[in-house]
């Protein structure tokens, strides 16, 4: 099936902040709203990066039920076929696979892609705990793909490094069950996307998925899918459009 307690902790944290004095609340109040600030700007970070202007590399691992497969996939802007598949599970394609590649990434430009601004619900944002390097903070998460049933069933946390000033890891979660669709149940879901800051620009890292449950009732659901983004090269002034 390809479809795609913190949550105690943060009613603790809200408890506390209630029962201590208006100056620490004050205080608190002041904290939350920099903080929103921050991930605003680390957004805009990530939207203003022009990803479609950078070449590199993307090596994709599945497994789904214990049916493994693989790939590396090579994105070059400059290039006239801009998507090239280099390897299928550890072997050259053929022409039949490097075919079916070509008219999946057609397809795939039709596709919905989630906005960070959608994923973290600002309004939610909560501080976690700091160090030097970073500062982590957790939000509530609705992702309408995954049905109104997860709705407060899903929760999240971001990782903002202090020094380059951007989301260097987002992590969701699942607290509950849910059924993103008719007979389908998921126990354990895992999403973690990681960043990289390269030359002012926030591109991505890694994404991980892990799932856990059963579709119509007998067929058991268990996935794993990592994709990994390496070899980043920024290709300049493409066709007269855009900038760093």
């Amino acid at each position: 099936m390809k479809n795609y307690g913190l949550l105690l902790l943060c009613f603790g944290a809200a408890f506390n902040i209630m029962a201590a004095d208006n100056t620490t609340e004050k205080l608190a109040s002041f904290k939350d709203i920099s903080l929103k600030e921050k991930v605003n700007l680390a957004i805009n970070k990530v939207e203003n990066t022009q990803r479609a202007l950078w070449s590199y590399n993307i090596s994709r691992y599945e497994n789904e039920e214990g049916d493994i497969s693989s790939s590396l996939e090579q994105y070059s802007p400059q290039a006239k076929e801009k998507w090239l598949l280099k390897q299928i599970n550890g072997q050259l394609p053929t022409k039949k696979q490097m075919n079916n590649f070509t008219k999946n990434k057609q397809k795939q430009k039709n596709n919905i892609q989630i906005k960070l601004r959608e994923l973290i619900n600002h309004e939610s944002l909560s501080f976690v705990s700091s160090d030097e390097k970073n500062i982590v903070m957790a939000f509530n998460v609705h992702l309408k793909k995954l049905g109104k049933d997860s709705i407060g069933k899903l929760q999240g946390e971001l990782i903002y490094q202090k020094n380059n000033q951007f989301i260097e890891k987002i992590s969701i979660w699942n607290n509950a069950d849910f059924s993103p669709m008719l007979t389908a149940k998921i126990t354990d879901l895992a999403i973690t996307f990681t960043f990289s800051h390269i030359n002012g620009a926030v591109l991505t890292k890694q994404n991980e998925m892990k799932m856990k449950g059963s579709f119509a009732y007998f067929t058991e659901i268990n996935e794993t899918s990592i994709d990994v983004f390496s070899d980043y090269i920024y290709q300049g002034n493409i066709n007269g459009v855009g900038q760093l």
